[in-house]
């Protein structure tokens, strides 16, 4: 074995090792700052068709990692109104791959929206629907694989064969949304391991909540303020809190911080391209305690129709 592989196979057990320690499990990973704040959808199904207008979205964290087998996500979705933004469908894809783990979900989501009487403090260049209570329900599949056999670890029976899986997955969630204020829960998959196809697996399930303000700093609402709070349990690990604060410039500009309880501390900024496009950068620095190295990572929406910014 060459002196690189050497390497990587150690750093490949040092994450795994600290990954059980940890209690994380692969394709359950807390999305990065970016993602959640910037497509919602992928973690709330109940997000579906909250703006007028088609979204897309793309994301990719984790790629430019100094260490090999530290974790990487990527993910696409889409998602629509229908019936007058009553209703909204969507689909996507996200796939998390750390150390020999690799959990690829896809997923199908739904929908449906009751609508309340509250215009306040509505910025014209605001492109979501105030007022809005919103349930989601999502549906899918995760193929799950764990290739042990890497890891050279021998004497060991836990380590002793991989361990590929199908997982059919159902998920629900809720939204409330208001001009000022959003709040919101979800759960990715409420049954578990309980229908993979194999019998090995043990996969906790994790529930989000999430709550955010937004305020602006002067009465020519130009600039929006945006602080919020995302709030991860599942079961065998500590929970996790995410603080985040953003500031966005009618939507053309934005850039924001914030902090991973006992993980990282978050930086992000982006820009609108035309009216269309949505572009954020965000680097996430870990702590000292964390053998995965701190990350890289991107999200680009496209919003059809008026897109983000009415002029």
């Amino acid at each position: 074995m060459t002196r690189k592989n050497n390497f990587s196979a150690y750093a490949g057990i040092i994450i795994l090792l600290f990954i059980l320690k940890t209690s994380i499990s692969a394709g359950q990973q807390t999305p990065t700052f970016s993602e959640y704040n910037y497509n919602p959808f992928i973690i709330n199904s109940a997000y579906a068709g909250l703006s007028p207008s088609a979204e897309m979205s793309i994301s990719n964290s984790g790629h430019f990692n100094q260490f090999e087998g530290s974790p990487k996500t990527f993910s696409l979705s889409g998602h629509t109104a229908l019936n007058r933004g009553k209703m909204g469908v969507g689909a996507g894809i996200i796939r998390d791959e750390i150390g020999v783990t690799t959990s690829t979900n896809f997923f199908g989501a739904y929908s449906y929206k009751i609508f309340f009487d509250l215009e306040n403090n509505r910025p014209y260049w605001q492109h979501y629907y105030p007022g809005v209570l919103s349930f989601g329900i999502t549906a899918g599949l995760q193929q799950y694989q764990d290739n042990l056999l890497e890891l050279g670890i021998t004497n060991d029976p836990n380590f002793s064969e991989n361990i590929n899986a199908s997982i059919p997955t159902l998920g629900f969630s809720f939204l409330f949304n208001h001009a000022s204020f959003y709040v919101g829960f979800s759960t990715p998959n409420i049954l578990g391991e309980s229908l993979a196809s194999d019998d090995n697996l043990n996969l906790a399930t994790p529930y989000y909540g999430y709550i955010g303000y937004r305020f602006f700093s002067n009465r020519y609402q130009e600039v929006m303020i945006k602080p919020n709070l995302l709030i991860k349990h599942e079961g065998g690990a500590p929970l996790q809190a995410d603080i985040n604060l953003a500031i966005s410039f009618k939507n053309k500009f934005e850039i924001g911080t914030g902090y991973r309880t006992k993980s990282s501390l978050n930086f992000l900024a982006g820009i609108y391209l035309f009216k269309n496009a949505r572009f954020i950068y965000n680097y996430n620095a870990t702590n000292n305690n964390s053998p995965l190295g701190n990350t890289h990572g991107f999200v680009l929406n496209y919003k059809f129709g008026d897109g983000y910014r009415i002029d």
